[in-house]
């Protein structure tokens, strides 16, 4: 098993979007490093942090776990999807997605603040200066101690 940390913005889609519909694919991913990753890299049974960004409160929402492995985003070949490219054909399909299912919420969001000053993270992708990438690995130590942070502070979400 793995470990990884899949943003999102939560206008579009949130945790609590997962919570609802339980299972859902995750489709949209249109960069080719994370795109490898979900191809090559991601199976069944891995455990995803769900990190909210763009929005007013970021960081880390929720955990999910990949249910299907990388097929096809059939977002790529709908004209009318924001997820539209050209480029992508059924024959020869550019851009893969997986499902994801809801495991739980954070017992409250875990900020991107708190991550940034954590030491045992000074590797992770997230809190480095000018990754922007969507899907990123985590290391169990770092799931740990990211987790470790849920009990702090009071504010629920």
């Amino acid at each position: 098993m793995a470990y990884w940390l899949f943003k999102t913005e939560p206008d579009t889609f949130s945790i609590d979007t997962l919570r609802i519909q339980q299972v859902s694919c995750w489709e949209g991913v249109r960069n080719y490093q994370a795109r490898n990753m979900l191809r090559d890299d991601i199976r069944i049974g891995d455990l995803v942090l769900i990190y909210h960004s763009s929005c007013k409160n970021v960081g880390v929402a929720g955990i999910a776990k990949v249910v299907r492995e990388a097929y096809p985003d059939h977002f790529a070949l709908d004209p009318e999807s924001d997820y539209f490219d050209a480029k992508s054909s059924p024959e020869n399909p550019r851009w893969v997605m997986v499902d994801v299912e809801f495991v739980r919420k954070t017992k409250r969001l875990i900020p991107l603040g708190v991550l940034k000053a954590m030491p045992e993270l000074s590797e992770l992708a997230l809190v480095k200066k000018g990754n922007r990438l969507s899907i990123m690995p985590v290391s169990e130590q770092e799931w740990q101690a990211i987790l470790s942070k849920e009990e702090l502070g009071k504010s629920a979400h």
